[in-house]
């Protein structure tokens, strides 16, 4: 029987009262899983901390020592029980390291999917199919008029100037991204990195990621070099920076409001779109589809008469 508890909000996050285990918590907790390291489900300090080897690899480059007490490396397809409730991990497709979660309680399957894309990325673990009798999804992009383009065609639209770019990108993740989809189609571009995502960069090489070419931020180069350059900053570095002379301004989203004021837009996201979300459900054959991180009516709406699907935030 699915327990309509088995998965609650409080002001901390997700909890499970089953196995009194946070997912994704928004404060320190006792014992937390977390899918990734994405500092909106990544928060520091707790005392032990259920992820993969990526996942903690990042938390304890940006939170130091304050990173968690402990840590538990668990890689993917692992099974592990915290209380009563067995935990397997299984590649979601989002950033190095991110995992869905899967939760088996009674013989009941709830599968948790963190942030999530179907979309090839060779700088991480594709996502893999689970089915599942609860799918608890992300919502960030379930509109039906959102569709994502494909990486390869967004970002060969950089080709089509020979100026300096500043392109913006989140440090984690979308930096790396980046990095490799340059090197495989603007070729003629020198990469240059902002001191904040190289370190990152370093440790996606570390497990194995081959980003390709590039280099430190050279400010000489960048002023006294007009042509093929670009420079992948972390956003606060893009909004302070938006009256930068000689250069095109692009960021890599998903988000349509990221790209206005931009000379090119750059609609890449790391994020299951509508399609993808359906095809991940209809993959995942679940009983029930319980919808967070985004607005979860459109999808209520899409399934009634034919799958519950309930809004949990």
């Amino acid at each position: 029987m699915i327990l309509d508890n088995f998965i609650v909000i409080d002001n901390i996050g997700l909890y499970c009262p089953y196995g009194d285990f946070y997912l994704d918590p928004q404060q320190a907790v006792k014992i937390a899983v977390i899918s990734h390291a994405h500092g909106d489900h990544a928060v520091r300090g707790n005392e032990r901390v259920y992820c993969t080897a990526a996942t903690a690899a990042f938390m304890k480059h940006r939170y130091r020592k304050a990173a968690g007490a402990e840590f538990l490396i668990k890689g993917y397809h692992q099974e592990f029980n915290i209380g009563e409730v067995s935990i397997i991990l299984y590649p979601a497709g989002h950033i190095l390291g991110s995992a869905q979660v899967l939760m088996v309680y009674k013989g009941v399957r709830y599968l948790y999917s963190g942030d999530y894309k179907l979309e090839e990325d060779l700088t991480c673990e594709p996502l893999e199919f689970v089915e599942a009798d609860v799918f608890i999804t992300e919502s960030t992009f379930a509109n039906p008029s959102t569709k994502h383009p494909a990486a390869a065609e967004e970002i060969n639209k950089l080709n089509e100037t020979n100026f300096n770019i500043m392109l913006g990108a989140y440090a984690l993740g979308k930096g790396q991204r980046m990095v490799q989809l340059l090197n495989a189609h603007c070729a003629e571009k020198t990469i240059m990195l902002h001191h904040n995502i190289a370190p990152i960069a370093k440790i996606y090489e570390d497990f194995g990621i081959n980003l390709g070419k590039y280099k430190l931020y050279d400010r000489k180069a960048m002023k006294l070099e007009k042509e093929q350059q670009v420079y992948i900053v972390p956003p606060i570095v893009f909004n302070n920076y938006f009256r930068a002379t000689n250069v095109v301004r692009a960021f890599a989203s998903g988000w349509k409001n990221l790209q206005e004021r931009n000379g090119i837009s750059l609609f890449i996201s790391d994020h299951a779109d509508w399609q993808a979300i359906l095809d991940t459900i209809e993959m995942v054959k679940p009983k029930e589809v319980w919808t967070l991180h985004g607005d979860g009516r459109q999808l209520k709406q899409h399934f009634e008469g034919k799958l519950e699907v309930k809004i949990l935030n």
